[in-house]
């Protein structure tokens, strides 16, 4: 009787212990589940798992491999025990030990698996199988890795009562795990987020500095600094509309500079550029404080003058050629300038500004022909322009007689270090022998009504060359400037429709505008460049960054290249404003997918620099000056570039293009 007495005495006591063991463990699990369910930090929460796991089946150690992104190896990301800190961390292939076959069976590993196994693995693994637990962890989405378990604690096996223990907690965990993985996604992804918004306020602020710059380009010579030609235009405007007609009191200067062309290319365009800041430093230095000043294009200057009459005006057009007595220091010469300068005044010789310019520009050309210095417009002698008809007539006769002829600058590609192409630039020696300045005479047949004839003109002979390289295997893209007086005309598609046809011109040609062009009628131009298309004809946008872009309107136009004006290209060595420029200019060409050219390139180190910029091309003295067809094609012939031909076969070394 008193055995029976302690048998269930002993009997109830285990039962307690077993009952209050499962109280334990249902509190522990319930205890997981809420601080594992709340907390969304990654790592806190493996190592919570990790920490109650071991607990909770009173394991030795327990570790938590975990799947990578790409499914092909697992990873030790947390764990609790004996020998933990040189587990953790670990990477093994997914099919690699115990953790491989629970990856593809999908099943726990404990030792009641052992009846499964081959021979081979049951020897492998029988051992230590009574030591080894690992039990599934699988999401709603996917599965993503298991919680393994090493050495009973105070030694043993692991029962099977452990093997459920330890399912049942790793079907509360896994989902606590996936919604911390997930947190941290998103946590991921906001810190990417914030970094790729900072990013952008750092790219915005560039590009405000850089709009900013581009603003004030706008306004301004790059060169000389003083007001461009729109915004001595604004000025003028401005001044017109104060004042009414019997106020009077301003005058209306042009200055032309004597042939600055012959010293441009004598000296090379940087004494070029030296000797225009030095003129409109001398001219500005004789000026009033509310006299105005402008650079309109070239070597012509503009000034404004205020409160004055024909007497302090014609003073002030002699105190203005005065200054440039003084010899100027160019490329080790010393060099004296000379220029015209034709005046206008306010009202008498016109009460707007077409007519101001008009009368000026008449009065300017008078002086120059005259050798005068400065002429005041004259009504009786000027009046009708005069002048103006003597030079439609020279310019008509030109045309007529074939003295203007086509001369060629390369361009080059830098990737391939190839010429691909070449600009057309107009040259016109009377029949005495003497040069008329392209600056000179493009503008007097823009003035005159004859720029129609003379592109037409351009377009017919740059398509007869093209032709003439074709046959000799020469493959040269030729870039015609088109004014936008033709381009715009709703006869030009018709025309040039005629001439494609003529001479089998279809691709090879570039039509070059200028990017005052977006002031036009845009309808009318992307109706006009969407059907140069359909010849093969691209477009151009010449002197890019010099007039009011709209970055909006070149991303929608059918633009095949933008060309950066020479005067950002040549100090962009030693200014870092110019540098910006071109780079960004560069940068938004290759966003848009638009080829850019870089003008202006005289020396290696530009080039250079260019090339790691990745501009496409560059044309400058570097590469050649512009030259004649017969001196072009022994230039092709000794050049240490490659020309593109019609096979293509020389168009495929890619380096440096040096």
């Amino acid at each position: 009787m008193t055995r029976t007495a302690d048998v269930d005495k002993d009997r109830v006591s285990a039962l307690k212990e077993q009952l209050r063991r499962r109280e334990h463990e249902i509190a522990l699990l319930r205890e997981t589940a809420l601080a594992v369910g709340s907390e969304l930090d990654l790592d806190k929460v493996f190592a919570l798992i990790v920490d109650r796991a071991r607990e909770l089946i009173s394991a030795e150690t327990v570790l938590l491999p975990l799947l990578n992104r790409d499914c092909n190896e697992y990873t030790y990301r947390a764990g609790s025990g004996a020998n933990v800190d040189e587990i953790v961390g670990e990477s093994l292939p997914l099919d690699f030990g115990i953790c491989g076959w629970v990856w593809k069976h999908k099943r726990p590993w404990w030792r009641g698996v052992l009846s499964e196994l081959s021979e081979q693995e049951k020897n492998l693994w029988e051992k230590d199988a009574g030591t080894l637990l690992m039990v599934p962890l699988v999401g709603r989405q996917h599965f993503l890795g298991g919680i393994a378990c090493i050495d009973k604690s105070g030694g043993g096996e692991f029962s099977e009562s452990d093997l459920h223990l330890l399912e049942l907690f790793a079907g509360q965990v896994a989902i606590a795990i996936e919604n911390a993985m997930a947190m941290e996604k998103v946590e991921q992804a906001r810190r990417e987020a914030e970094e790729a918004q900072g990013e952008l306020q750092r790219v915005n602020k560039r590009l405000s500095a850089v709009n900013q710059e581009l603003e004030y380009l706008s306004l301004y010579d790059n060169l000389t600094g003083l007001p461009n030609r729109s915004l001595f235009h604004d000025h003028v405007r401005k001044e017109l509309k104060q004042r009414g007609e019997g106020d009077g009191g301003l005058a209306l200067l042009i200055a032309d500079i004597d042939r600055f062309q012959d010293l441009n290319d004598t000296l090379g365009h940087e004494a070029g550029d030296e000797l225009l800041r030095i003129v409109a430093q001398r001219f500005a230095s004789r000026l009033g404080p509310t006299d105005i000043i402008g650079r309109m294009s070239g070597d012509e200057f503009a000034v404004l003058l205020t409160d004055v009459d024909e007497k302090s005006a014609m003073a002030s057009a002699r105190s203005l050629l005065d200054a440039l007595d003084q010899t100027m220091e160019l490329a080790g010469n010393e060099v004296l300038v000379t220029a015209g300068i034709g005046v206008a005044l306010f009202p008498q010789h016109g009460n707007d500004i077409s007519t101001l310019f008009k009368h000026a520009d008449a009065a300017m050309l008078a002086a120059k022909r005259e050798k005068s210095g400065a002429h005041l417009f004259d009504e009786q002698h000027d009046a009708g322009n005069a002048g103006r008809f003597a030079l439609v007539r020279e310019l008509r006769a030109a045309l007529d007689n074939g003295e203007f002829v086509l001369y060629y600058q390369p361009k080059l590609e830098l990737a391939t270090s190839t010429i691909t192409g070449v600009e057309a630039l107009a040259r016109w020696y009377r029949q005495d022998g003497s040069y008329v300045p392209p600056d000179m005479f493009i503008t007097a047949l823009e003035q005159t009504g004859l720029i129609q004839r003379f592109t037409w003109w351009a377009l017919e002979t740059a398509m007869l060359q093209r032709n003439a390289w074709l046959k000799q295997r020469l493959d040269l893209r030729i870039a015609v400037n088109v004014p936008i007086s033709v381009i715009t005309d709703p006869r030009f598609i018709s025309g040039l429709a005629r001439l494609v046809e003529r001479y089998s011109a279809r691709g090879g040609i570039t039509l070059e505008i200028t990017e005052n062009i977006f002031f036009g009628d845009y309808d009318r131009l992307n109706a006009v460049l969407t059907e140069l298309r359909s010849f093969d004809i691209e477009c151009s946008i010449d002197d890019f960054g010099t007039g009011y872009s709209s970055l909006a309107r070149l991303r929608l136009l059918p633009v095949a290249e933008i060309k950066i004006d020479r005067s950002f290209v040549m100090d962009m060595l030693h200014s870092n404003d110019d540098a910006v420029i071109v780079k960004s200019t560069i940068d938004l060409g290759q966003n848009l997918g638009i080829k850019v050219v870089a003008e202006g390139v005289e020396n290696i180190q530009t080039l250079q620099q260019l090339y790691r910029l990745r501009c496409d091309s560059v044309q400058g003295y570097y590469v050649a000056k512009a030259l004649p067809v017969a001196e072009l094609e022994a230039f092709f012939a000794q050049s240490k570039w490659t020309v593109q031909r019609a096979d293509k076969a020389a168009a495929t070394t890619a380096g440096d293009p040096i």
